[in-house]
């Protein structure tokens, strides 16, 4: 009897490199998806403006969908630890058609972001030297973020194992600087040398003190923003040594270390710096979009370069690491027909997603490229934007969760709440921040752009969904796209790419920890 190419892909995998990382390993790399330093920079001060005093407790609510949907892709990865998570999952539970626009999802949030990354890797690196103009040259800027990203793109296509090596020290310096931070800004605080000393409030963290429910969707929706990347630990779950168990618990043991990090640091800087809009003020408009930067000198004097270099780290970080799931989703795509076959190429030698990197970082540079090409605020627009496209995916992976185990629900408790429950409510949370802040996008005055006498962020995040769509139906026309889009290739009972059980590996690798 012939053995067909879909059968030998189930009985061979995919070919990654199977059993590279452990648990400190694959939390290392959600952790370094998400940018810390570069996250709270990016929103902080945005989030202040939007609710004030309640920074903290947003960032604790938005936390809360966020947890929800990290246990439905715990639950969910357990029962098939395939690296195309959302696309995989989607497809199992919903069909083809739904499936193709949550791993659309995935890829063109790691797109958006790849771009805003390199930029804020360019500005920062030439911020470090001379007066600091350099970081204002737009050709040099963006010329560097290419090279960030071409790098980043190396290092990925180099091996997971290199990766996650480089991830441990960029991870290491970034905490330890936003530790620095921490204890200066409270020694400033208590030794009375604070530019704005602002006793902490329990108040803070009152849930229900929000004074406008639109600025509390708002800061909401960028806190997500903040949290967003730590299901990499589940895109690389073919290349753990327990495929089931441990990207789970890294994905839930990072969203956990984020809080407290996010937290910490937003209850620092606010007793350090107040709620003002002086100069230093979180409430400054004119410095929202990079407190860190406005508040170095006073906070670290003669070693304010420190938090330049963070923020410069966390970007260069994130960049390496936003390029992994994104290549891993397209590579599972492929090897199911949602996309040419080319795309599931592995590198012989470093078992990695060969194709699917090289064209993903070519994509992200040329994305960066034309959108400064043409307009700065339209660059700024596509990122605010992002918020769309992660609350689309992780919602369709809490719904797939609910139905492809809803024949399950009723055997435990435990299955009810955690299979069911939770992922459903967090699935409808992340449902109403979408609709919500896509009303809110369409207003002309909520980002830097008008396209088509609307708001641009509304026109960039729903049209690059929008463009899925039009390339899905497109593959749909091409004959090898059929197993896929009938229900062939991919379907509930399609058996699982990697190893049933756990595999014995060296110990050498990642330290021993697993």
């Amino acid at each position: 009897m012939t053995t067909s190419p879909i059968d030998m892909r189930r009985a061979e995998g995919k070919g990654l490199a199977a059993g590279t990382l452990g648990l400190w390993g694959s939390t290392v790399i959600g952790l370094a998806s998400t940018a810390p330093v570069y996250s709270l920079v990016a929103t902080l001060g945005f989030v202040v403006l939007a609710v004030g005093a309640q920074a903290p407790i947003a960032f604790i609510v938005a936390f809360i969908p966020m947890l929800f949907i990290a246990f439905a892709y715990r639950e969910l990865n357990n029962a098939v630890p395939d690296c195309g998570t959302a696309f995989t999952w989607g497809t199992k539970a919903f069909g083809p058609w739904v499936g193709w626009m949550a791993g659309w999802g995935v890829a063109v949030a790691g797109m958006v972001v790849l771009a805003n990354l390199a930029q804020v890797a360019g500005i920062y690196f030439w911020s470090l030297f001379g007066d600091g103009s350099l970081g204002e040259n737009v050709p040099l800027v963006t010329a560097t973020g290419v090279v960030f990203i071409a790098l980043m793109t190396y290092v990925s296509w180099r091996g997971v194992e290199i990766g996650e090596r480089l991830q441990n020290v960029l991870l290491a310096i970034q905490y330890l600087l936003l530790g620095v931070f921490v204890v200066s800004a409270l020694w400033h605080f208590f030794s009375g040398t604070a530019p704005a000393a602002t006793a902490f409030s329990w108040e803070w963290l009152n849930p229900f003190a929000f004074t406008e429910w639109s600025g509390f969707v708002q800061a909401i929706l960028l806190a997500l923003f903040i949290y967003w990347g730590w299901d990499t630990c589940l895109a690389l779950n073919e290349e753990t040594r327990d495929p089931k168990r441990i990207p789970g618990r890294a994905a839930v043991l990072t969203t956990i270390i984020l809080l407290v990090t996010y937290v910490g640091v937003t209850i620092s800087a606010m007793m350090y710096a107040g709620l003002g809009d002086g100069p230093t003020g979180l409430g400054n408009e004119d410095i929202a979009d990079d407190v860190f930067l406005a508040l170095k000198d006073g906070l670290l004097g003669p070693f304010s370069w420190a938090l330049v270099v963070a923020v410069m780290i966390s970007a260069i970080s994130s960049t390496q690491t936003t390029i992994l799931p994104t290549a891993r989703g397209t590579l599972a795509m492929a090897a199911y027909r949602a996309l040419p076959k080319a795309f599931r190429t592995v590198h012989p030698v470093y078992k990695t997603p060969s194709v699917s990197t090289l064209v993903g970082g070519t994509v992200a540079i040329v994305y960066y490229v034309g959108m400064t090409l043409i307009s700065d605020n339209i660059l700024q627009d596509s990122i605010l934007s992002l918020g769309l496209a992660i609350a689309f995916y992780y919602a369709l992976t809490g719904f797939a969760c609910v139905w492809y185990f809803r024949r399950e629900l009723r055997r435990s408790a435990r299955d009810l709440v955690v299979k069911g429950l939770l992922p459903l409510l967090g699935a409808l949370m992340l449902t109403y921040a979408f609709v919500q802040s896509a009303i809110d996008m369409v207003d002309v005055d909520y980002g830097y752009t008008v396209l088509f006498g609307i708001g641009g962020t509304f026109v960039l995040g729903i049209g690059s969904l929008a463009l899925g769509v039009v390339l899905m139906v497109l593959w749909y026309l091409f004959p090898r796209s059929k197993p896929f889009f009938r229900g062939e290739s991919l379907n509930r009972d399609t058996e699982v790419l990697v190893p049933d059980e756990p595999l014995e590996f060296p110990r050498s690798v990642d330290g021993g920890r697993s």
